[in-house]
């Protein structure tokens, strides 16, 4: 299995497409495994022409875990940028040097961070659902919040309810598909069940890590901001906030989209994210 290594920890990677072809590195959410950007999704974007890179994030999937790890004065055993640097090192164990990012959520976030501190390795930026770090955007609905911080289930059954009531929540009310969702959850816990606390620690980077709205200021990277109108999750505030904060960036609001990317929308965004690469691609 192909691995890419920053310092101590080990990050799994799949690619699809030409690797000739420039790239598109996609990073995932809190608590999402790198198969979540489905088979089809990454091949719709190989058929368009790129080399496309998915990856588990640390602590989650087959990359490293950090329980016992210690920790920082925040209480977090990483941050956001020791994520972000995760990502560079997938990007140097394929050979490739500058790529195109977007990430979803917490992927958004790190993405973000990869403009920030390693802006010669990033052509274009797109952040999906994400937000800026600030506490008066972006923020959760109260049911939503309770359901990103109960606790984690334990058997394979509880996780797909979980995951299926989190998706009512905040998902695509007009796409939700439960049979879907079903089999989404029981891949991911099938593949590595997360019963570790990995997604706890990952959400303790992201606190750790801060507000990011003076690094958003000063980043050049061609910037396309996504995000749907019915998110309760990360509310559509963190977004536009995303956009308005980065010279030059377009927002994109998708309707009847939620916190998730149903299949049923895979056209709209792929058109929206290839389009923004093809125009800045060198």
């Amino acid at each position: 299995m192909p691995y890419a290594h920053n310092g101590a920890c080990d990050i799994y990677y799949e690619t699809f497409g030409d690797p000739a072809n420039p790239t598109l590195l996609l990073v995932n959410g809190l608590g999402s495994q790198s198969i979540n950007y489905a088979d089809a999704w990454c091949e719709m974007f190989a058929a368009e022409g790129l080399q496309v890179v998915r990856y588990d994030n640390r602590d989650v999937g087959l990359s490293s875990r950090f329980a016992g790890a210690p920790v920082n004065a925040a209480g977090a055993a990483y941050t956001v940028s020791d994520m972000a640097a995760d990502g560079m090192a997938v990007l140097d164990a394929i050979g490739v040097r500058q790529a195109h990012v977007m990430g979803l959520s917490m992927g958004g976030m790190i993405v973000q961070t990869m403009a920030i501190e390693h802006p010669e390795r990033v052509i274009t930026m797109t952040s999906v659902m994400s937000t800026t770090g600030e506490p008066d955007v972006g923020r959760s609905s109260k049911r939503a919040y309770e359901l990103l911080t109960a606790a984690p289930a334990t058997d394979r059954e509880a996780h797909v309810q979980n995951w299926i009531t989190g998706l009512r929540e905040w998902g695509s009310p007009a796409f939700l598909d439960k049979a879907r969702a079903r089999a989404t959850a029981e891949a991911a816990w099938d593949r590595a069940a997360p019963i570790d606390g990995g997604t706890g620690r990952q959400f303790l980077a992201i606190g750790a890590s801060g507000p990011r709205a003076d690094g958003l200021r000063h980043i050049t990277t061609p910037t396309l901001v996504i995000h749907g109108d019915r998110d309760t999750l990360i509310d559509q505030s963190g977004g536009r906030r995303t956009a308005e904060l980065i010279p030059g960036a377009r927002f994109e609001l998708i309707e009847g989209m939620g916190h998730d990317y149903p299949p049923e929308l895979w056209r709209r965004w792929v058109g929206l994210v290839v389009g923004h690469v093809r125009e800045h691609q060198p």
